[in-house]
Parts: structure tokens; sequence; C-alpha cells
């Protein structure tokens, strides 16, 4: 599955970072790490549904094929996963009650997504997708406050 590869690559900006400030890396950044392979799995299957029908012509394996009658359930349980992971990435970190109102915001949004591609229409999967952007913020608001 590309989008496995796409979280991979779009993690390992992480550690470099810690390492490059702080000269070693936290355990926290093995959460953040790990919630971030999620989220590109979840929204990025939701890419490849759009796809689907181009991609079994020209035989790449995306998330959305590999995953087949699963892929809304599974983009629903990438995003728990995500969600887990940064909840026990903020614990780690002692990120306190503004980041738990961020993740809380984010799964609502996660729901919403999830609720937008169950009938697995194209344009509703582009429209989750591009709307991934929101919560992204949503979770870097929760850490900025959570600094406050």
């Amino acid at each position: 599955m590309p989008q496995a590869v796409l979280g991979v690559a779009f993690s390992m900006g992480m550690p470099m970072a810690y390492a490059a400030v702080q000269d070693h890396i936290p355990i926290s950044v093995l959460w953040w790490i790990a919630g971030n392979l999620a989220w590109v799995l979840a929204y990025d299957t939701q890419y490849a549904m759009v796809d689907r029908e181009d991609d079994l012509k020209i035989g790449i394996r995306t998330s959305a094929i590999t995953l087949g009658k699963w892929d809304v359930g599974s983009v629903g349980l990438f995003y728990f996963l995500a969600l887990m992971c940064w909840w026990q990435a903020g614990e780690v970190a002692a990120l306190d009650e503004p980041y738990s109102i961020g993740l809380i915001i984010a799964a609502i949004q996660a729901v919403a997504h999830v609720w937008m591609i169950r009938n697995r229409d194209p344009a509703a999967c582009f429209s989750a997708f591009r709307m991934n952007h929101w919560l992204g913020a949503t979770v870097f608001a929760g850490v900025v406050f959570s600094l406050f």
C-alpha cells in the first residue's frame, strides 16, 4: 500500500527535528510517529477511494483496493488509532486540558469524515480527504494552547 510508505516518509521528520533541537528523541515521539502513520493511512485511503477505478485499471494496490469492502471501517480504525496514539503522546509529554479538548474536537471531525465516505461516493471521499487539514490544525492548536 503506497499510503503506508507515505505515512512512514511523512513521519520521519519528527525524530529528526527532536534530535536536531534536543539532542535526543523522547519516548513521546514514538507515539507521535505511530499516530501520524495511522492518520496518513486514514486520510490517504480516503483519497485512494476517489481513484479506485483508475487504480484497478493500471494495477496499483492502493489501500482502498487492498482493504476492499473494509475500506470505510479501516479509515475509522486508522483515525481511532491515530487519536489514541496522540492521546498517549500527550500523556507522556504532560500536555494538559487544551490538548485533550483538541483531541475531542479532532475525534468529532474524524467521525464526520467516516460518515461522509460511508457510501464511497468519490466526491464525498475527496471532500473528506481535503478537510483533514482542519483535523491536523485542531490537534496542533491543542498542543500550542497546552504549552501556555
